[in-house]
């Protein structure tokens, strides 16, 4: 799955130089003498807490501390409390998680099984968009947490340098043969990069190609299947690229990446539906106009991070039907959704969010385009593929065999058998 760089590297921002572990709201003392805690990482917790207030009242006033750490930090954190031996009191009582890290979380037995009595998660299913469900099960199928928000995918393309070079946005699209062999031309005529780096290409033609169902790095039985036909050709479309020379080698959300998308040394981005509002606010809003979105190549469906909230296992018993009744609040509000939409590009997992009319209305950065539109279709077509407790550390090795190939001409077929072989040894350590 594509990487939720933008939550990492904006929360490092957003929180330096304030300490990462102080809290960021607290009510006045409850009345009813309960408190409940809610860890979670920036951009999410100003969603929680614009909410607290219209909650608290329904609660009779009860004390909500919200603890903001940065991105790592707050998984990290949240890692140690769940895995610790001791009491659960230093668990939070609703606890936000980024999707990268869903598979680690939900497949272990640290959160609650939200399926059963009293919570019934199940009847909520059709409420939400179905890809970002479903990836809130763990292995026995239960769930185990709710989606709040999911980042749809698309291709931003600059229009006026697609002109320039003589192409339509269809020669981009059709296959990610083309959307390369489109890069050429593009570069020729324009001296703009295609995209940022190859390794971002082999993450989106990896998961666009991996059937629904399967995850990306391992089979049905949890075994790492690292040398099938589509890991080949994401290794080939990104070497071949790299070869070209279509790629700033560049990584995305540095100071050259943000200065190549000001002057036009970007033709493309692949990203999340977000990416719209990060360069109109703060990365390149110089470009407003310039930008338009497609589907991905191929008509691929994909989705860039999300958020889901969650009640560890091990937390106070006597507080879980409140901790419920406040990550029910956060994700089938319909109204607040499409306030976090609007104030934080939190794209809204809840499916009636999707039928306000802020969805037909035209994006000004992008040329007046009526761009939700194509990401709300695009997030109902994004296929459901479970995720892995070892997904972040097998992207990790495929990415070192990358570069292994792209820096040092390694053979792809022997990369990938490299990439197996070490992930076989840390299954079966």
């Amino acid at each position: 799955m594509p990487h939720p760089r933008r939550r990492r590297l904006l929360a490092a921002a957003a929180l330096a130089p304030m300490t990462s572990l102080a809290p960021s709201s607290r009510a006045s003392s409850s009345p009813t003498g309960q408190r409940l805690v809610v860890a979670a990482f920036p951009m999410v917790d100003q969603i929680i807490k614009g909410a607290l207030p219209a909650w608290q009242k329904t609660q009779g006033g009860i004390e909500v501390e919200v603890i903001s750490r940065q991105y790592d930090d707050h998984h990290t954190a949240m890692t140690t409390a769940l895995s610790s031996s001791s009491s659960g009191s230093l668990l939070p009582d609703v606890m936000a998680l980024e999707t990268m890290y869903m598979g680690r979380f939900s497949l272990g037995a640290g959160l609650q099984n939200l399926s059963q009595p009293p919570y019934q998660a199940e009847a909520l299913r059709e409420r939400f968009v179905p890809f970002a469900f479903e990836q809130a099960r763990n292995r026995e199928g239960a769930v185990v947490a709710l989606p709040t928000d999911i980042g749809p995918g698309s291709l931003f393309y600059r229009a006026d340098l697609l002109q320039r070079a003589g192409l339509e946005i269809k020669d981009l699209c059709e296959s990610w043969e083309s959307y390369v062999q489109a890069g050429v031309q593009l570069k020729a005529r324009t001296g703009a990069y295609l995209f940022a780096h190859a390794r971002y290409l082999k993450d989106i033609v990896l998961f666009a190609s991996t059937p629904a169902g399967q995850s990306i790095y391992f089979d049905a039985q949890g075994r790492p299947s690292i040398t099938s036909a589509h890991f080949q050709r994401a290794f080939q479309l990104a070497q071949q690229s790299r070869q070209l020379g279509l790629d700033a080698i560049v990584d995305t959300w540095r100071n050259d990446w943000s200065e190549h998308l000001r002057r036009g040394r970007l033709a493309t981005e692949l990203s999340g539906a977000w990416m719209a509002g990060q360069m109109a606010h703060s990365v390149a809003p110089g470009t407003k106009g310039l930008w338009r979105v497609a589907q991905l190549p191929g008509q691929s469906f994909a989705g860039w991070g999300g958020t889901y909230y969650s009640i560890p296992r091990r937390s106070d018993p006597a507080k879980k039907a409140l901790a419920w009744s406040l990550i029910q609040y956060l994700t089938l509000n319909r109204d607040l959704q499409l306030q976090g939409f609007k104030s934080q590009d939190a794209f809204p997992a809840l499916l009636s969010a999707h039928e306000d009319p802020f969805f037909d209305e035209p994006v000004e950065f992008l040329g007046g385009q009526r761009a939700r539109q194509l990401w709300r279709e695009a997030a109902r077509r994004i296929p459901a593929r479970p995720l892995h407790r070892q997904n972040k550390f097998a992207e990790e090795v495929v990415n070192g065999e990358l570069d292994n190939v792209l820096i040092y001409g390694k053979p792809i077929p022997q990369a990938l058998a490299d990439a197996q072989a070490l992930l076989v040894h840390r299954a079966t350590r």
